[in-house]
């Protein structure tokens, strides 16, 4: 298993945890629109990404990728990030966070399964309590930002609406029993601002206007070279 300290916050005031991840599944093409996930489906497309047999799509990677690290490694230079909500199955129920679902976009075009393998899966050390979101859920919203030209530009923008609920996303994996403590769920995403793409620098954000919060969270992707 792989060892996380976390910070969770809820009504009872922020308590530091530890996090052992046992299992981790990334969660794609996950949105409630069909027409927003065929839209994402032609964006892959674009880049030679084959559809999958199953929408929406759980892909089993191993836990060691879980990280709450500020920079990663990437092996040559068609990788790119992803904002997404992140389930954790904990002792006491389901908490929520935020995490990056880094993926190599050269390697999707032959196998979606192996390029989802081949990153780091970058999460924030702070959760939220599912019970304390449920009822405003759809107000939370996700954003990303990557370096391009100097600087960072919006990547993503959108809210939690345009994606499944956890309860669904969980039955869909689980036939209707609760996430596994343990268990660790990217929740998908939405299309990138201007098309997939690598940066050097991902910077992103799970923002709840209802109670006022927000989680945010980067990280830099150096590339190795290429043999």
């Amino acid at each position: 298993m792989t060892i996380l300290d976390v910070t969770c916050l809820s009504a009872a005031g922020p308590q530091r945890r530890t996090l052992a991840v046992r299992a981790l599944v990334v969660a794609g093409l996950t949105g409630r629109d069909t027409a927003a996930v065929e839209h994402h489906l032609h964006e892959l497309a674009a880049i030679g990404v084959k559809r999958p047999a199953r929408i929406p799509a759980y892909f089993r990677n191993t836990f060691s990728l879980i990280t709450h690290g500020t920079a990663i490694e990437v092996l040559g230079p068609d990788t790119s990030g992803e904002v997404e909500f992140v389930l954790v199955g904990m002792p006491d129920g389901l908490w929520v966070g935020l995490g990056s679902d880094h993926t190599d976009r050269r390697v999707e075009a032959v196998a979606i399964d192996v390029s989802k393998q081949l990153c780091a899966k970058v999460i924030a050390p702070v959760l939220w309590k599912f019970d304390e979101l449920a009822a405003h859920w759809d107000r939370l919203t996700l954003k990303a930002w990557i370096e391009e030209d100097g600087g960072l530009k919006p990547y993503q923008d959108g809210s939690v609406a345009a994606i499944r609920r956890p309860e669904d996303l969980i039955a869909g994996y689980t036939s209707g029993a609760p996430l596994p403590t343990g268990t660790v769920m990217f929740g998908g995403t939405f299309g990138a601002i201007g098309g997939i793409r690598p940066s050097p620098r991902f910077e992103m954000e799970l923002a709840d206007p209802v109670l006022g919060r927000a989680i945010h969270h980067g990280y830099t992707a150096a590339t190795l070279p290429l043999a």
